[in-house]
Formats: C-alpha cells, sequence, structure tokens
C-alpha cells in the first residue's frame, strides 16, 4: 500500500518528491512505488456562507447566526485539484494520508478540512519539519508522527476559523444594518484599528507645552539640570552661575546582550524600520526563501533554537562568513541562543547550509537583503557583548546638581556585526555607538562655569509604523496576564500581517510613507462599535485560550460557548 503525501503547494510537493525519489508526473500529483506526493493550493475548503444555513439569512438582519453543526464548502477556484485529492484518498492503492501542509496551526487546518469534506478515514501521519532542506526532509520522513498527536492544534485552529467567522459575520451585519451603509468587523481586525486610531487622536488632542533645563559649561564638558516647568526658575540659577563643585564622580562598567534570533514578528519589524518593507511583504519573501530552501519554517514564535543545533549553527555561521564576507573578531558562542525550553512548534529564523549557492539563484535585491538581514542576526545574536566604560559627573552649585555623561566604548562586540550590515544595504542607524569624553576632574574640584538655559517642546507620540504597530500588537493585553501566559497580545506572528493589510484594503487605514493613519472611514467606525469589540485585552485573552487549546490545557467546547454568548451580547444590545 502506497502512503498518500499531501503538501501545502505545488512547489514544497516538488521539494518533497525530489528527496523521496518519486518521478512520476501526473495531472495534480506525483507517483512512484511507495508513495503519492500531491498538494493543496492554500486553502481548497472553506466555511460556508451563512446562506448555506438557511434562506432567511440573506436578510442580513437575522441575527445571531450561530451554526449548530458547521457546513463547509470547496472553494470554486480550486475544485479540480479537491476532487484529484479526494480520488487519491479513496484509492485502494492507498494505506494512509501524511499531512504534509506548513507545520503550524494553519497547515494543520488546510489539511484536515480537506480530509474531512473528502470524508477520508484511512490512518494520518504527521511530517512535522522546520526546514526544506533535504536532510531535514529525510529525517522528518523517518520520524513521521501519528496524527493523533495534532488533533489539539486543529482544534485550536478550528476555534480560530469558527470564532472569526461567528464574530466577522454577525457583527459585520449587525452594523451594516445600522448604520446602513457596509461594515467590516473583525475579532483582531477591530481592536488593531482601535489603537491606530487612539494614536491618531493622542496626536491630534495633543497641546505643545514647554519645560526648561540649565545647561552648564565648564572645562570643556557639558551638564544638565533636571527639568523646570517655570522658565524664571532656570533664568534665575543660569545667571547666578559662577562656579560649580565637582562632588561625585561615578564609573561604572556596563554591558549590552546581543539581541536574540528571530522569530517572525521581530523579523518583520525590523525588516521595516531598516529595509522599509512592509510586515507581509516580509511574509511572502520569506516564504519565497523557505521554499528555496534558503531559511528555516518562516511563521514561528520562538527566538532560541534547540540545544541538538550546536553543530549546525556553526557550520551556517562559517558558511555565512565565507559567502557574504562578514567579519567575526572571535569564535561564536552558540549556549545563548539555544533553549529547548522556549522552543515549541519551530525554532527562530535562520538560514540553511544552502546559502552557500545563494549568489548563483538569482535573488532580487530585496530578497537578498532579507536573506543577510537573518544571516546578519545569527552572527550578532552568537557574537560577544557590547561593552562600555559610564561615567557620570555630579557638579553642585548652591542647591542645584547638574549632571554630565560620558562613555568610553571597551568593546564594540557584536555592534561590529550590526554595522557593518548596515554598511553593505547603506543603512544610517540612529544608534551609533560613540565615544563620549569627559575631561579628568578630582572630588571636590571647584570649575568655573557659565549657564544656558535651554528650551524643550515635549513632543507628541509619534504615529504607528508596521513596526511599532507589530509590537504594539505583540504586547497588548500584557498588563493583564502574568509571564505564565503562554501567548499574549493581538492576533500571532503568522496573521498580524494579514490584519494589516485588510485593514488597508477595506479602506480603514491608510500608509503615508512608513506611517499608518487611520481614515475618515475608520475613526467612523470606531466611533460606531462597542468598547468590547475594540478591546484588545479581550482578544489576547482569547489568543491565550487558542494557545492554551493546542496544547490540551483548555477546552475549545468552552471557548467556543464564550465566543457564541459575546456574539448574541453584541447583536441584541
Amino acid at each position: 500500500m502506497k502512503k498518500l503525501i499531501i503538501s501545502e503547494k505545488p512547489s514544497v510537493a516538488q521539494s518533497l518528491a525530489k528527496v523521496l525519489g518519486v518521478r512520476g508526473r501526473k495531472d495534480g500529483y506525483i507517483e512512484g512505488k511507495n508513495y503519492i506526493v500531491t498538494w493543496c493550493i492554500g486553502h481548497l475548503v472553506g466555511t460556508a456562507n451563512p446562506e448555506a444555513y438557511g434562506e432567511e439569512y440573506k436578510d442580513w438582519s437575522k441575527l445571531p447566526i450561530i451554526p449548530t453543526e458547521w457546513k463547509y464548502q470547496v472553494l470554486s477556484g480550486t475544485k479540480k485539484q479537491f476532487d484529484i485529492i479526494k480520488r487519491l484518498m479513496k484509492s485502494k492503492d492507498v494505506g494512509s494520508v501524511v499531512c504534509a501542509t506548513d507545520a503550524g496551526r494553519e497547515g494543520e487546518l488546510i489539511f484536515r478540512l480537506v480530509y474531512n469534506e473528502a470524508k477520508c478515514t484511512k490512518p494520518i501521519e504527521r511530517l512535522w519539519i522546520s526546514s526544506l532542506e533535504d536532510n531535514a526532509i529525510k529525517q522528518g520522513f523517518e520520524n513521521l508522527k501519528p496524527g493523533t498527536e495534532f488533533d489539539n492544534l486543529y482544534k485550536s485552529a478550528l476555534c480560530r476559523e469558527r470564532a472569526d467567522w461567528l464574530i466577522g459575520i454577525n457583527a459585520s451585519r449587525y452594523y451594516t444594518v445600522k448604520n446602513k451603509k457596509t461594515t467590516s468587523i473583525g475579532r483582531v481586525q477591530t481592536p488593531t484599528l482601535s489603537m491606530i486610531a487612539q494614536r491618531d487622536k493622542d496626536i491630534n488632542d495633543f497641546v505643545k507645552g514647554y519645560y526648561y533645563t540649565v545647561e552648564v559649561s565648564c572645562k570643556g564638558m557639558i551638564a544638565q539640570s533636571d527639568k523646570y516647568e517655570n522658565k524664571e526658575n532656570a533664568v534665575q540659577i543660569a545667571n547666578s552661575l559662577k562656579n560649580v563643585t565637582v562632588t561625585d564622580i561615578e564609573k561604572e562598567n556596563k554591558s549590552v546582550n546581543p539581541p536574540k534570533l528571530y522569530d517572525l514578528t521581530s523579523l518583520q519589524r525590523d525588516a521595516n524600520k531598516i529595509l522599509g518593507f512592509t510586515a507581509q511583504e516580509t511574509l511572502e519573501m520569506l516564504q519565497k526563501l523557505y521554499e528555496a530552501k534558503l531559511v528555516t519554517y518562516p511563521r514561528t514564535d520562538s527566538c532560541y533554537l534547540t540545544e541538538d543545533m550546536e553543530q549546525t549553527a556553526i557550520d551556517v555561521i562559517n558558511v555565512i562568513v565565507e559567502k557574504m564576507g562578514f567579519a567575526t573578531a572571535t569564535k561564536p558562542d552558540i549556549n545563548p541562543v539555544m533553549n529547548n525550553k522556549k522552543v515549541s512548534d519551530h525554532h527562530a529564523i535562520i538560514p540553511t547550509i544552502n546559502i552557500k549557492g545563494f549568489e548563483e539563484m538569482g535573488l532580487n535585491e530585496k530578497s537578498r537583503n532579507l536573506l543577510i538581514l537573518i544571516s546578519a542576526r545569527l552572527l550578532t545574536a552568537t557574537a560577544p557583548k557590547h561593552t562600555y566604560e559610564s561615567t557620570v559627573i555630579t557638579l553642585k552649585s548652591d542647591d542645584t546638581e547638574f549632571k554630565a555623561k560620558g562613555k568610553t566604548i571597551v568593546s564594540q562586540g557584536f555592534k561590529v556585526i550590526e554595522n557593518e550590515f548596515y554598511r553593505k544595504i547603506n543603512y544610517k542607524s540612529t544608534e551609533d555607538e560613540q565615544n563620549i569624553a569627559l575631561p579628568t576632574v578630582s572630588k571636590d574640584e571647584k570649575l568655573l562655569a557659565i549657564g544656558t538655559v535651554k528650551e524643550h517642546e515635549t513632543k507628541p507620540p509619534k504615529q504607528y509604523t508596521e513596526d511599532t504597530l507589530l509590537s504594539a500588537m505583540e504586547k497588548a493585553g500584557n498588563k493583564e496576564y502574568t509571564e505564565e501566559v503562554e501567548r499574549k497580545g493581538l492576533g500571532t506572528p503568522a496573521t498580524r500581517a494579514s490584519i494589516i493589510e485588510t485593514l488597508i484594503k477595506r479602506g480603514y487605514v491608510e500608509r503615508k510613507g512608513k506611517c499608518l493613519i487611520v481614515t475618515d472611514k475608520g475613526k467612523e467606525l470606531i466611533n460606531t462599535v462597542p468598547e468590547k469589540l475594540q478591546s484588545a485585552s479581550m482578544t489576547a485573552e482569547w489568543e491565550n485560550k487558542l494557545s492554551l487549546i493546542a496544547q490540551g490545557k483548555s477546552d475549545s467546547d468552552s471557548f467556543m460557548q464564550g465566543i457564541q454568548e459575546f456574539v448574541k451580547e453584541i447583536v441584541n444590545q
């Protein structure tokens, strides 16, 4: 009997077939002696429209719509491929099915919906890999897991899909009818829009203010006082200054740890800040690099490697240094980036050994820069700390203190590699580390001084960029939770980019340069819907429960019961 292997995309199916020695190309699949390899084209099966539950739901005022038995439909654009997979599942030659879709919540859902819609009952095995390198695929097939081990992951995916459907369909219909205008509401979409709208409101409501400091110039250094709200107080202190006394000299050795490896969100943030890419753009390029076997699995929320990857990481580092021209001053230290306890489904994003041939692969400039960014992060994360000596000289005149701050870099550490990367892509960092020299003084020494009043404007909050919005989405709800919470924030690393794109596509948000600005349409929506639909903390709580369901630590039925009660409350207000 043959194993039927179902991947998420044709390109991945070809990689799997190559490693397994399956070469008989057919219409919609590849067949060999022991395996048949076929593929989905993303989602082949999706939730049915409300009208499928009854003709009365053509009337948008008939609410709530809460299915007792969920219906699914084959998507019209992919029916041919679904029929091929269904026929192969029913084939007498097939003894079992291997789920080889992407190793995550969404990939699990894509496979299970096809399996269920085809009414297949054959045993399931799961291919769970973090790289499409030949060795990773080979090892994955040597260690196929029982499909039942991923039932909780499927339940979590199903709950997420159905919660999005229930809230999206019911709330969107309710407010469309109420406002007599097409309105789109989403479980994660609307709280994210609310955050952007609130930031814009804070900026518009901001009233500029001023504060004052006194700067003391003496012996070639500048020292500064605390802030004064009253300019006259600052002027009086500056005018009365003639000399100051050194009351304290504090020297301290400090260090900055290297940055962590990239998970998807932190990579999207840096790609936006440094390379100017949108979050969706980064995800799409990253997926192509993954399918080209140049990087590991992209949709990860971990910044660490497993402890059995030490030699792999060292081998990849050596290739990066050789092929990308980075100079490393010391032997890399892999220990800080390895932690089994902080790797759940997938480890951090790193390049694969295949980058030794990346120059011949014809990558465009954007993809090349993204690959170099990921490579540089592996080098910086395993480089030494950045160390420096901090000096604070405290001066005093009467009862007023002034502080001068100096810095002497002891070792650049990881910043050598970071700065080298910035030079490669012509990026000017605003965080350049430089020596700040202070003169040699002794305690109780008196110095001639000149005082100057400096006026400072208070600054409004900054508009969200995708970098800062992704950070805000990731941290949303943190105040409500303890450190034991598995997942916090709005959405997941895999979904945040699509949420931003959806808000832009529906006209609620627009891009102005790197900034994300709420539109009049977006403001109108936020002014219409109640706080509970805008609540970041509630949505973050749901996201945490979905994570716990995936781990078998929470009940899917009670989660869905809570969503149904929430929907009834929305449409019956």
